[in-house]
Formats: structure tokens, C-alpha cells, sequence
């Protein structure tokens, strides 16, 4: 009897951490208030705003000829690195975008795009993915 009170106790224990995991990572991707890493990320989100914007032109014209706006609540950010040592300056961000037609916030599609950033400033993308073209209304 020990013995099986003691397995239950212990998957107990083990199902606690799971069971927290999930509901912050429901809470981070699904955010319901401010927090100081949702502030952080909308900061950085506006900074990189004018090379985001240039990137995403210079691959949606002229096949979108309309203004190509983004929204801060349509980015989700997938992954941040640094590509060198414990507090070196060289980072990447990759996320997933979700353009707009800049009139009635409507998606144009949806992109995973990764930039570097380090000291100078300097901003470089990496990488460009399209995910998605989201068919349009006219």
C-alpha cells in the first residue's frame, strides 16, 4: 500500500510542472494583460517597424500594390538567439508576421522572417519566409 501511495505521490509531483508549463506558455503567446516581456517585445516591434515594412514591400509589390502596414497584436515571436558568447551584442529574432492592407487592418498573407541585430545599430534579415498569401476582396 506504501508502495502505490508512494508512485501516486510522485506522478503528482511530476504532472505539477507540465501542468505550469503549459498554462505560462498559454499565457505568453495569449496575453490577457501588460507585462514587462510584452513591453519589450512591442518596443523592439516598433523599432524594427521601418525595416520590416521595407522587407515586406520589397516582396509583396507589385503583386500588392496597396499600402502594406503591419500591427504590433500580429506578430508572434517564435524564437531569440545570440550568436555569440553570454551577453554578447549579435542577436537574431525570428517571428511570424501577418502584413496588412493598411486600410481595414485586413491580413495579406502571413511570414516568418528573421533578422540580426547588434551594435551600431545594424539590422540585417536573414531569412524570409512566406507562409501564407490570404486572397483579397476588391
Amino acid at each position: 500500500m506504501k508502495k502505490i501511495f508512494s508512485i501516486f505521490i510522485i506522478l503528482i509531483i511530476f504532472n505539477i510542472p507540465f501542468e505550469t508549463t503549459a498554462s505560462e506558455i498559454k499565457t505568453i503567446k495569449d496575453p490577457t494583460e501588460d507585462s514587462d516581456q510584452l513591453k519589450l517585445q512591442d518596443m523592439l516591434m516598433n523599432m524594427l517597424d521601418p525595416y520590416i515594412l521595407k522587407d515586406l514591400h520589397d516582396y509583396y509589390y507589385p503583386n500588392i500594390s496597396k499600402y502594406i502596414a503591419i500591427a504590433p497584436w500580429k506578430i508572434e515571436v517564435i524564437e531569440t538567439k545570440r550568436m555569440n558568447h553570454f551577453r554578447g551584442f549579435i542577436l537574431q529574432i525570428t517571428f511570424e508576421i501577418e502584413p496588412t492592407n493598411g486600410g481595414h487592418w485586413v491580413s495579406i498573407g502571413k511570414d516568418r522572417m528573421t533578422y540580426e541585430i547588434s551594435v551600431g545599430p545594424r539590422v540585417k534579415l536573414v531569412n524570409h519566409t512566406h507562409l501564407a498569401t490570404y486572397s483579397q476582396e476588391e
